[in-house]
């Protein structure tokens, strides 16, 4: 429900809208290859857990990701026995192919996911989930990096954690402290619109999915956790290494060329307070003008370098001329993407065009200016030349700043926003059961469960969705398929 009264503050996102008596809000995703022995005690401990504690309806999903011993067949009976359990099993390998997979065709308005060995104290999961119910958050992580969490591992595996940390913040600039941590969460509607840009179908899946999210703008919401080794874990340190590496590469290179269309997660979801319309508040003005000034500083030290380069091989004139129009683009790119925010290689070579433009109008107000004192009077002291330079120069800083800012870079903001949602426009979500507009009821609390007989030879892969409040089973099976084509590459070795 909306939180704020206020014409002059801030709007909160909204709650997350109620859902049917029977659909779960949670559905908790465990991963799995050949975990014959830990599924069973994980999948047990992981119910009793959110049956004591967890307040609302939930699910938890096994993925087999092709497993070849008996981790079909515990899975199978676990979802037998246990009402809240289904299984889905995928032919392929990859955490994060089973993660976008299951995800997709989920119809639970938050979406988790935890490795079987439960590292991750449970007692995370509901401070995890809590901001996306509520709508503060889009994303959500466990962090074993953060100050407040107590985390007992080996040096090696404490060396790679920090080293990978080190990496992303360094190439992706990634302000999120912990990439790899089994143990996330994300709204639905956020991972509908998310997980299409995400290549990865193995453990670089989870950077890859924060990486974007924060570079669109989107919330993530951090939570210390208590986590514990697993001395027995599986993973492969040196191949899932190397395959992390070759995604920061491949991500990295997608965000320097602008190819990955941020612009869909921008402003798609819920009330954005850039979008209000304030009274009295500046639209980023200041911000400009610090970030215009920053850049100013910079191309001026480039163009001195520039001047001082050319010089060694040509004269005083042909050397000014080259360092000006090599600064001017470099001041153009800059200003493009640093001060007003313009990304992606749209508009690039116009938006450069007008950048000499502006630069040759500068350039003539600060020579007429020289010229008109030559004409003024014969032989003006250097001082007098100074005063005029620095004025003329001054004032043609502040006309290039408006300039870009109203003819290069002009502020479109008026228009982004329908844009944006126009992009976005799923299928309005099952779970609403209110009219658009009318408050939201608040959220279903679990229901009691009725325990179906154990079919120790199940003929079908449908996943439950819950139990409605009359007590029947609902008719709401997710038929889950493929979502990406290179998910049915047979030749894909994870």
């Amino acid at each position: 429900m909306r939180t704020d009264s206020s014409p002059g503050t801030l709007p909160a996102r909204e709650h997350l809208p109620a859902a049917d008596a029977g659909t779960p809000v949670l559905d908790v995703v465990v991963p799995v290859y050949n975990e014959e022995k830990d599924l069973q005690p994980c999948v047990r401990r992981l119910h009793e857990h959110l049956t004591r504690t967890f307040p609302y309806a939930f699910r938890i999903t096994i993925a087999d990701n092709a497993s070849t011993d008996t981790t079909p067949s515990v899975a199978a009976r676990l979802e037998a026995e246990i009402p809240e359990v289904t299984n889905f099993r995928l032919e392929q390998k990859g955490r994060g192919r089973a993660l976008r997979t299951v995800w997709s065709a989920s119809e639970a308005p938050i979406l988790a996911y935890m490795d079987v060995d439960l590292s991750t104290d449970l007692n995370a999961l509901l401070p995890l989930v809590a901001p996306l119910i509520s709508g503060h958050s889009d994303l959500a992580i466990g962090s074993r990096l953060a100050r407040t969490s107590r985390v007992v591992r080996g040096p090696k595996r404490e060396f790679i954690s920090r080293a990978y940390n080190l990496i992303l913040r360094g190439s992706l600039q990634a302000r999120f402290s912990d990439a790899q941590c089994g143990f996330k969460a994300v709204r639905r509607d956020v991972a509908q619109v998310l997980l299409p840009l995400v290549e990865d179908t193995g453990w670089f899946f989870d950077t890859e999915m924060l990486v974007l999210a924060e570079r669109a703008g989107l919330r993530i919401h951090e939570v210390p956790v208590d986590w514990v080794d697993d001395p027995d874990s599986t993973v492969h340190i040196v191949r899932t290494a190397t395959d992390d590496l070759r995604g920061v590469w491949r991500v990295g290179r997608a965000l320097t060329t602008g190819s990955l269309p941020l612009d869909r997660l921008t402003r798609p979801f819920g009330d954005d307070p850039r979008d209000r319309q304030l009274t009295d508040v500046p639209k980023g003005l200041a911000r400009q003008v610090v970030g215009f000034c920053a850049v100013g500083a910079l191309s001026t030290l480039f163009y001195l370098l520039l001047y001082s380069l050319f010089r060694q091989f040509s004269g005083p004139q042909i050397a000014n001329a080259l360092a000006l129009l090599v600064s001017a683009v470099a001041n153009t790119a800059a200003n493009r993407r640093l001060t007003f925010g313009v990304r992606g290689r749209s508009g690039a070579v116009r938006h450069q065009a007008q950048g000499l433009v502006v630069f040759g109008i500068g350039l003539a107000l600060t020579s007429g200016s020289l010229a008109a004192l030559n004409a003024a009077g014969a032989g003006p002291a250097h001082s007098t030349e100074l005063a005029v330079l620095i004025a003329a120069n001054l004032a043609a800083t502040v006309l290039r700043f408006l300039l870009f800012r109203a003819w290069v870079f002009p502020d479109r903001g008026e228009t982004t926003p329908s844009t944006v949602v126009a992009a976005h426009d799923p299928s309005p979500p099952a779970y609403r059961t209110t009219a658009p507009g009318a408050p939201y009821a608040p959220l279903p609390q679990r229901p009691v469960p009725h325990r179906q007989p154990y079919d120790p030879y199940p003929t079908t892969t449908q996943v439950r969705a819950g139990e409605a409040a009359d007590g029947s089973w609902r008719d709401a099976t997710m038929r889950l398929q493929p979502v990406r084509p290179h998910d049915t590459d047979p030749g894909d070795p994870r």
